[in-house]
């Protein structure tokens, strides 16, 4: 069964989709007319993942599409609830609410440590090296969801967004924040591992 988690609560929708090469995702029935060109040079994969992303939203609002700002941002017509999708194949997620919110998908690899420096800061303090992996794939995560619902071209995931203090375990929420030199909002994230995923909600 394609429907791989369903993670939904009082607040909003948030469904993740694995991919089944038997399954059939027709661009012509999912697609929207206006991405139609979208898809063209894209990976077998990715485009997959585009159109597990409709068949999720067709499940739940057929009468919605899914259309584009010009930074690339998804956004629901008509724009009456809030969106956001992540992908990590053969994964997919969608989270539809009418508050803002932010998901993101990550496969745990070794190869995130490549890039610690790039994205870690404050939560040098609390991350423990025998479960290094874990901790980056779940700040990753929290901090790429919350740049979804609060971002600028001008922040970075290191020097602008936090993510607090916390001990791993399967299922938990932590607190995360975006500041600059002037303000700082605070958020909470939910997280879960599953498998070998890692997934963060931000509302």
């Amino acid at each position: 069964m394609p429907l791989y988690k369903d993670l939904s609560d009082d607040v909003a929708t948030i469904l993740i989709w694995e991919y089944d090469k038997n399954e059939v995702l027709n661009p012509d029935i999912l697609l929207e007319p206006e991405n139609q060109n979208k898809i063209l040079g894209y990976h077998p994969n990715k485009i997959a993942e585009v159109l597990m992303v409709r068949k999720m939203l067709k499940s739940v609002l057929p009468n919605h599409k899914i259309l584009y700002k010009e930074d690339g941002e998804p956004y629901l017509f008509p724009n009456d609830l809030q969106i956001s999708v992540s992908h990590s194949f053969p994964l997919a997620g969608l989270a539809i609410s009418k508050n803002k919110i932010g998901i993101d998908i990550e496969k745990r690899k070794d190869k995130i440590k490549n890039i610690r420096h790039k994205f870690i800061l404050h939560e040098n303090n609390f991350i423990i090296d025998e479960e290094e992996v874990d901790f980056l794939t779940a700040i990753w995560c929290v901090k790429e969801a919350l740049y979804k619902i609060h971002h600028s071209k001008h922040w970075s995931l290191k020097k602008h967004y936090d993510v607090l203090p916390f001990d791993l375990k399967e299922e938990l929420s932590v607190k995360c924040r975006v500041y600059d030199d002037e303000n700082e909002d605070f958020f909470k994230a939910k997280i879960n591992f599953f498998d070998n995923y890692c997934f963060a909600v931000v509302d």
